[in-house]
């Protein structure tokens, strides 16, 4: 899907990422501190650069400034610091997103496709159709069987989260992370809510689902009638 460059001091943590982003299709490089990731940066020009800011020899913020002294790769900042102005001061520096730790694979997964679109890296088809479903993503247009569909900001990205993974089942935790941002913390109700308003709107229910597919105690699957 893309190749990362992981920049995360933590040993353990650096492991797990790269782990579970290769698990979910990417290629990924990975270093613990701020001199190497500036030269494999410039040496191997990935498609996105995950940046941690606690790096043990250069600030990541300062990272971050200098790598955009040599390179427009797309940078995805990962800090702990939730204030308003050093979000504001990590997009200024040239940041283009950031996620807040303690997060999930599959919301940096969302991150990571989120800015390679802005940046018109990715080779995704605009239109995803699953059955007799056809979601635009530079629309933002839905529609079931031709019928056109209205659905609100969440409810459009709630679905196109599971239509990027349609026929696997999508955790709630997952999709808190993805669509919300609130992997930690977050309640599955708010998931729960905006699947039956997604339901209303496709003609379906959870007691007679068409796409939309329920797994007890595991997650969401989108699926199309024919391979429910």
């Amino acid at each position: 899907m893309a190749q990362v460059l992981l920049v995360e001091d933590d040993a353990a943590i650096r492991a797990a990422l790269t782990r579970s982003l290769r698990d979910l299709g990417h290629v990924v490089s990975a270093v613990g501190s701020g001199l190497p990731a500036l030269t494999a940066a410039v040496e191997q020009r990935p498609d996105v650069v995950l940046l941690d800011l606690g790096l043990p020899d250069i600030d990541g913020a300062d990272v971050l400034s200098m790598l955009r002294a040599v390179s427009d790769v797309p940078v995805i900042v990962a800090t702990a610091r939730d204030d308003e102005a050093s979000m504001v001061r990590l997009l200024d520096l040239g940041a283009d997103d950031y996620v807040i730790k303690p997060f999930t694979a599959a919301q940096l997964t969302a991150r990571i496709r989120a800015v390679l679109r802005r940046s018109g890296k990715t080779d995704e088809d605009p239109v995803i159709a699953v059955g007799g479903l056809r979601i635009d993503t530079r629309s933002y247009e839905v529609s079931v069987d031709g019928r056109p569909i209205e659905l609100a900001r969440k409810e459009f990205e709630l679905l196109l989260a599971l239509a990027r993974r349609a026929g696997e089942v999508v955790t709630k935790r997952d999709l808190l992370g993805e669509v919300w941002q609130q992997a930690w913390g977050g309640s599955d109700r708010t998931v729960d809510v905006h699947l039956s308003w997604l339901r209303r709107k496709l003609g379906e229910t959870a007691a007679q689902p068409r796409y939309l597919h329920s797994v007890r105690g595991v997650g969401v699957k989108l699926a199309a009638p024919s391979e429910a």
